[in-house]
């Protein structure tokens, strides 16, 4: 249910930003551009913070709120606030999601644009939302191949434990996978949109995917760095 309120929200999302973006494809396409590096420069800092998190000993977050005994009404409300907080995470992305696929065909018609970035944003939801949901379920399906039928370490029962005891594997790869993610789709915006930046690939022989990962870390680090010192400059000046 949870994720089904979140898929909701996230078509949504899409319904709302696809008419903008073509508005601004037709008659401001600069502003495309704009759009990208300001998302690059947000994927980058995500990216960032998470190494920073990562490698940098910070105050841990306060206690979890299921970690104390909660009333069923309490529950749906945080539930409710999760929700809310996960579609807006996915508006964002949803954003950078739709002008990089306006980004592949810049030059054709509204005929052609509409239905490709269209096609791409629903099947982006489709297949972001299943894939999570297929990760959810996977000790769950685990477990039934396990109790399949009454026989001792059957196929069904290897099969199962592995799904099982994947998991927690899984998730953990879960965020080095998308970290890096970050950082490469980062990189990339700002390779393939920035002129400097893409004279600068030709002048280092190494692989582009890896200098796309460098300048979205270097980039991150120093978007993650201003946003440090902007939060202790608002901190002296509360004080």
């Amino acid at each position: 249910p949870v994720l089904w309120a979140i898929t909701k929200g996230s078509l949504l999302n899409k319904v709302i930003i696809l008419p903008v973006a073509f508005l601004l494809s037709a008659f401001f396409p600069a502003v495309i551009m704009i759009i990208l590096i300001i998302g690059g420069l947000y994927l980058a800092y995500e990216g960032a913070e998470k190494i920073y998190e990562f490698l940098v000993p910070h105050a841990h977050e306060k206690e979890s709120p299921f970690a104390k005994e909660m009333s069923e009404a309490e529950i749906l409300a945080l539930e409710k606030e999760r929700v809310k907080g996960a579609i807006v995470t996915d508006f964002i992305l949803s954003v950078e999601i739709i002008i990089i696929a306006l980004g592949a065909v810049p030059n054709e018609s509204l005929a052609v644009q509409i239905p490709v970035v269209s096609l791409i944003a629903v099947l982006a939801t489709i297949g972001v939302y299943g894939i999570v949901a297929l990760i959810v379920r996977m000790d769950e399906f685990g477990l039934k191949l396990i109790d399949l039928n009454e026989e001792d370490d059957s196929f069904s029962d290897k099969v199962g434990r592995f799904l099982v005891q994947a998991l927690p594997w899984v998730i953990k790869s879960l965020s080095v996978i998308g970290t890096i993610a970050l950082l490469l789709v980062s990189g990339g915006l700002f390779v393939h949109n920035l002129p400097f930046m893409h004279h600068l690939e030709e002048s280092f022989p190494i692989p582009g995917i890896l200098f796309e990962f460098l300048a979205g870390l270097i980039i991150g680090a120093v978007v993650l760095l201003l946003v440090l010192m902007g939060k202790k400059l608002w901190k002296r000046m509360k004080g």
